[in-house]
């Protein structure tokens, strides 16, 4: 008869077993890729590391001047706007032909829906353990392509952008107390000096303000008649009389 053949083992819940061991949860380092328990050693090093950046960022804004550019006028129709750095790749993009014009809800909804998407989904279609890059294919490689594509329109934004005129066109002048009744201001508005000069006449686009030129009625004459650097020849279209009241109307203007 071989040994505990035909036995049957009858277990009585009224007797204690011996050497049961508690119901105590395994160590952290017991798990795979776990080298620290999450609180508090992990989350208080995540709060030093915030608060270090945290403190940087406010030093460096207390340091440095904030780039503040001129109140915003709605009739100039010249300035170019540019978003923060963290948009940049979106405003390239936005320049591109199959993503403007009549295309611009391509450029606006569909490629940076399909994107974040991409980024969304990423989690869920590589759902391996490992923890190396090399290792998780599909997810590195939408990480990377995320990260070459943002990278390449940022740098062609700020390559191609005119930062001369940007300068100054937000470029904080003198105001000066302009009579927008008076006849020198409505020839100013009918000949379109408003386009480029703004309403203001703080200038914009690569446009000089027209406050303070310390120009005399004939030298401002002169200028508006045959131009000078980007300003074209031929722009005033009115009378000899009339581009005397605008002359004068300019040669008077100053600051407070």
């Amino acid at each position: 008869m071989h040994r505990g053949k035909g036995m049957k083992f009858v277990g009585d819940s009224r007797v204690p077993a011996s050497g049961r061991k508690p119901n105590i949860p395994k160590d952290y380092s017991e798990y795979p890729g776990k080298t620290e328990a999450f609180w508090p050693n992990f989350l208080l090093k995540e709060w030093l590391i915030g608060a270090v950046f945290l403190v940087g960022f406010l030093c460096l804004t207390a340091a440095h001047q904030p780039p503040l550019e001129k109140i915003a006028d709605p009739s100039d129709t010249a300035y170019i706007p540019l978003p923060d750095w963290y948009f940049l790749f979106l405003y390239q993009l936005l320049k591109y032909s199959f993503a403007s014009g009549p295309y611009n809800i391509i450029g606006v909804l569909v490629i940076p829906g399909l994107a974040f998407g991409a980024l969304l989904l990423a989690p869920f279609l590589d759902r391996g353990p490992e923890r190396r890059p090399s290792k998780r294919p599909l997810a590195t490689g939408f990480m990377l392509l995320a990260v070459a594509g943002i990278t390449y329109l940022t740098w062609e934004s700020v390559a191609h952008h005119d930062w001369e005129a940007a300068k100054l066109q937000g470029q904080i002048v003198a105001e000066a107390e302009i009579d927008t009744e008076s006849d020198g201001y409505k020839i100013f508005e009918a000949n379109g000096c408003v386009t480029c000069h703004g309403g203001d006449l703080q200038g914009g686009a690569g446009s000089p303000p027209l406050i303070d030129t310390g120009l005399t009625p004939e030298e401002v004459a002169e200028i508006a008649k045959n131009g000078q650097g980007a300003m074209p020849a031929g722009l005033f279209q009115g009378t000899d009389e009339e581009l005397q009241i605008l002359a004068e109307f300019i040669s008077t203007l100053e600051s407070e």
